[in-house]
């Protein structure tokens, strides 16, 4: 398949991928902002064209198989599925045990996160962005798996990385908050002068910034939960803009969509 990067893990019966800008099945020339592979329905893209793009990605899928897609929110809220419901489900992680049920994450800077175990009988989506990861996603999805971690592999898709994602002190003091090793997923960026006005008087406001890293934020959750068996495709959403959209860097843009799915 041309223009997706399938997951390699140990987990022989479940196909996971994530899609890019790109069409998965021709090389054919699409305009900004939506290129040729846009999959999401809320960003002002024609609606015809997303829904042909979904449609098309049961062709990658195995056969009759379904997308379960999400309304997400940056929340914490996870979600069991038996079967498929025509409408997106607003929750920011979804499990699944069925067979032919596949699982979608959009993002466009966010942190796709896939979990399955071992043999695939169990296997889970997660949308990481700073504040479901803040809020323990990860955390309350593995509780919901109700499985042993020691049988989770875990991967982490692409997403805007470290040198990309400036954030505020209180993101980082929130991490900080559960445990002091998250401090090795942080970096100091520039420390700029602000000028402020307080009761008719000009004062200068320091602000400190950081830049954080997302992979490694989940790959410590991951850790810190017992779940070691973790692979990673570390490319940048934000940086690379010929293959990734990115709504950090501009915008108005499309959704790229990581999916599992049992065989």
């Amino acid at each position: 398949m041309k223009n997706i990067h399938l997951v390699t893990w140990p987990v022989p019966n479940v196909l996971a991928f994530t899609t890019t800008r790109h069409h998965p099945l021709s090389l054919d020339t699409c305009c900004p902002p939506f290129d040729c592979f846009n999959l999401g329905t809320h960003v002002g893209d024609n609606i015809v064209q997303v829904k042909k793009n979904r449609e098309l990605l049961l062709e990658l899928l195995p056969k009759r198989s379904t997308v379960q897609w999400l309304d997400q929110v940056h929340g914490a809220n996870v979600v069991e599925i038996n079967a498929v419901s025509n409408e997106a489900i607003i929750a920011d992680a979804v499990i699944t045990r069925s067979k032919q049920t596949a699982l979608a994450i959009m993002t466009a800077d966010c942190l796709p996160i896939l979990l399955s175990t071992k043999t695939g009988e169990v296997i889970a989506a997660i949308h990481g962005g700073w504040r479901p990861l803040a809020q323990n996603i990860i955390k309350n999805t593995i509780k919901k798996m109700a499985v042993s971690v020691d049988d989770i592999y875990a991967w982490l898709g692409p997403c805007i990385s470290k040198e990309a994602f400036e954030i505020g002190t209180e993101v980082r003091a929130l991490f900080l908050d559960q445990s002091q090793a998250f401090d090795t997923a942080f970096s100091e960026a520039i420390t700029c002068k602000e000028a402020g006005k307080e009761a008719d008087k000009t004062a200068d406001k320091t602000s400190t910034k950081y830049y954080a890293d997302l992979q490694h934020i989940a790959q410590l959750q991951l850790q810190q939960l017992g779940v070691n068996n973790i692979v990673s495709l570390a490319h940048c959403t934000h940086t690379m803009k010929k293959d990734y959209y990115s709504y950090r860097r501009d915008g108005v843009t499309g959704r790229m969509a990581s999916i599992i799915c049992r065989k």
